[in-house]
């Protein structure tokens, strides 16, 4: 009876040790070698917004073809990327990212181009404790109380600002119409951030002329612009997707609406060009980067790779260098950490400080927001042309309209 009583405590301890080393390993892998690991792409691959989500994947494929393994306790582990395809739709993203963490095993996830998109899948990664890393999703309410939520680029608060400070300090114009996509939660925030800040920076109620919304997918803007027509604005704002925006440049031109276009950074597409023609000359948008203004090291890198690949007549769109940033704070954190725990990586995440990327040194701050520059462009000849560099750390003050 001794003996058995023995025997069951040794066995009883036994299996506390096995489940301690077990639960360990889960959180550090030193020690261990799994096969590989598997990053999810979270993207629009086919439907509206294909045209963005593809040119994402372009610099996430890229970044992968330079860095695809991450070295875990000495051993080189290769990365392997799961693709997803939200479609461009809200209820197909939630479905989407559901199959991510719950089928593909992945340890992180990038993604994706449209805020809307992401805001979707955004308590999927939140419930799952899988973490998410926008590329180019600048909603605020992407990485709002959504802890499991980083991104690599600016928020539309400050695009916002940015925009509304250049077209009243840059250009001088104290009246603009806005037309908004009341659909579309990108171009709503971005375009009350624009009206809010331009108030203020005017000190006048009345800076907006007017506000008119469209809806996704309409191909007939003549009430609006009329309406634009009409009124007494000096440009007009419309920050929305690439098809949208084109048809409202051409359709703006043949009412003989010879008012500057101002947008933002979903602007930065060959498509909206190439749908837009000669309509789109003259459009000044804000962006993430520029070849022109390179930030650090990686741009470079970043810059001879893409031209290797795609030829050096080609530029890359600021969307492709931040799935190539988003990419590399993914592999980075995980090294860093030794871990594909998804808290741990979490963790880690939030305390990212002045990471080096092609897009520039980025910092996130509590709501796991990228601290960092945005550049203006400027359409010219067919070509976005890089006009000036903004300083996140240099606020506008209010009434600095150096023309005034």
């Amino acid at each position: 009876m001794e003996k058995r009583s023995i025997l069951l405590l040794f066995v009883f301890l036994l299996s506390l040790i096995l489940t301690a080393c077990s639960s360990g390993a889960e959180d550090n892998l030193e020690g261990t070698s799994p096969e590989k690991i598997r990053i999810g792409v979270f993207e629009p691959l086919t439907g509206a917004n294909a045209s963005g989500g593809k040119q994402e994947q372009k610099g996430i494929e890229l970044a992968r073809e330079l860095y695809p393994t991450v070295n875990l306790g000495g051993k080189e582990i290769p990365v392997e990327l799961v693709f997803a395809d939200n479609k461009s739709d809200k209820s197909e993203a939630v479905s989407v990212a559901k199959s991510l963490v719950n089928d593909s095993g992945v340890t992180l996830i990038i993604g994706s181009w449209g805020s809307a998109n992401s805001i979707a899948a955004g308590p999927v990664f939140k419930e799952s404790k899988v973490p998410a890393i926008g590329a180019s999703c600048t909603s605020p309410l992407v990485t709002l109380d959504n802890e499991y939520y980083f991104r690599v680029c600016y928020t539309d608060a400050f695009q916002g600002a940015v925009m509304a400070s250049y077209a009243y300090q840059n250009c001088n114009y104290n009246k603009i119409a806005v037309i908004q996509e009341a659909s579309d939660i990108y171009s709503v925030t971005l375009s009350q951030i624009f009206a809010n800040e331009m108030k203020e920076l005017a000190g006048d109620e009345n800076s907006i002329a007017l506000t008119v919304n469209y809806n996704s997918g309409d191909r007939d803007f003549s009430a609006q612009l009329t309406a634009v027509k009409n009124s007494d604005a000096q440009a007009i704002f419309f920050p929305g997707d690439d098809t949208e925006s084109a048809l409202i440049m051409k359709q703006a031109r043949e009412m003989e609406i010879d008012l500057p276009f101002l947008g933002g950074d979903t602007w930065e597409s060959p498509e909206l060009i190439r749908l837009a023609g000669d309509a789109a000359e003259g459009a000044i948008y804000s962006g993430f980067y520029d070849p022109a203004a390179p930030l650090t090291a990686r741009t470079a890198e970043f810059l001879d790779a893409y031209a290797e690949k795609y030829g050096k007549e080609e530029i890359p769109e600021g969307v492709t260098a931040l799935g190539f940033d988003a990419y590399l704070l993914a592999i980075e954190t995980i090294e860093k950490t030794g871990s594909l725990d998804g808290s741990v990586l979490r963790d880690a995440l939030a305390e990212t400080k002045e990471f080096e990327g092609v897009t520039g040194y980025i910092t996130l701050d509590e709501n796991g927001d990228a601290i960092k520059p945005a550049v203006i462009k400027k359409i010219e000849s067919g070509k976005s042309v890089y006009q000036s560099f903004v300083d996140p750390f240099q606020p506008v003050s209010p009434g600095t309209n150096p023309e005034k």
